[in-house]
């Protein structure tokens, strides 16, 4: 099967409000590990019965085999030097690529950072553990990044994740399964750090499974899990547990966390204006990340 790079117009016509259009970097040379069959061709599935947030429809993209990340560059003026990695949600089936990935690059964009729109590969693949294939691609995709960071502009030691929804769990897996990489390495790239410097936790699921604790795959270990904001309404369908053992976990290990939790929202809402308190967590994770240093501009 040769690569392809499918659906890009639907991606770049979200991205509309960008200078520039992204540069589009496939993650693996052929079929990505562990795929041995051919999937169909990738488009947009969402349906009317899916979220409308902010009264707007979303662009739900499924399935996805040839793994890509966008780059979104900053005004070369505003540029600080920071990047952020940006999972989209989707429950691990679908996509999620404008509201949940070029929507909060443009935000990114806007504060300076360079921002990175992770396509991974959905839908779940038989036999594996959900989050397997896609942490892969983010592994693979925060080494392409830091191994390539003096060309995009970006401080290699100021690269964190942002992730919405199963995009959130990706990034909570990845922020505790970076030391050593899930498939045959394939260039430098894999062999530079794949940890994120900080990460951004929005209304997350697979977290919390109904038991104490948090799932195994997420959780946080001390001197090793990057600082953390997490956002969440009480009255999410997925339930809010899901932030508030991460919390605390987070703090059982002394990792430097802040947790932002709100009376309304539901879930899937992105960073659109919804008329409620939650649409407001886009500039408490400003805050968040300004008063850690990552958007001091580098010299």
């Amino acid at each position: 099967m040769k690569p392809r790079l499918l659906l890009l117009p639907i991606v770049l016509a979200a991205a509309s409000a960008f200078a520039d259009e992204p540069t589009v970097i496939q993650l693996w040379p052929g079929r990505p590990p562990g795929e041995t069959k051919d999937w169909p061709a990738e488009r947009d599935v969402t349906t009317d019965k899916d979220n409308r947030a902010g009264g707007r429809r979303s662009t739900r993209l499924s399935p996805v085999s040839n793994p890509t990340i966008a780059i979104y560059a900053p005004d070369a003026a505003k540029n600080c030097g920071a990047a952020v990695l940006i999972c989209p949600g989707g429950g691990y089936d679908r996509v999620t690529i404008d509201i949940e990935g070029t929507e909060p690059a443009a935000w990114l964009n806007s504060l300076g950072v360079t921002a990175i729109v992770l396509k991974y590969r959905v839908p779940r693949r038989e036999g594996v553990p959900q989050h397997i294939p896609p942490l892969q691609d983010a592994q693979r995709a925060l080494g392409i990044v830091r191994h390539r960071a003096a060309e995009f502009g970006i401080d290699p030691h100021r690269i964190g994740m942002l992730g919405f929804s199963a995009g959130a769990h990706l990034t909570g897996v990845l922020s505790n399964n970076y030391e050593t990489r899930i498939y045959p390495a394939i260039d430098d790239a894999d062999a530079v750090s794949c940890r994120p410097d900080f990460a951004m936790i929005v209304y997350p699921g697979y977290f919390w499974r109904g038991n104490p604790g948090v799932a195994p795959e997420v959780a946080p270990a001390e001197g090793k899990t990057p600082p953390t904001f997490i956002v969440q309404a009480e009255d999410d369908p997925v339930h809010v547990e899901n932030a508030l053992h991460y919390f605390l976990a987070l703090k059982a290990a002394k990792v430097p966390a802040e947790m932002h939790l709100y009376a309304q929202g539901g879930h899937g809402y992105g960073m659109r204006k919804t008329g409620l308190p939650v649409a407001t967590w886009p500039d408490r994770a400003a805050d968040w990340m300004r008063a850690n240093g990552w958007l001091q501009k580098s010299k």
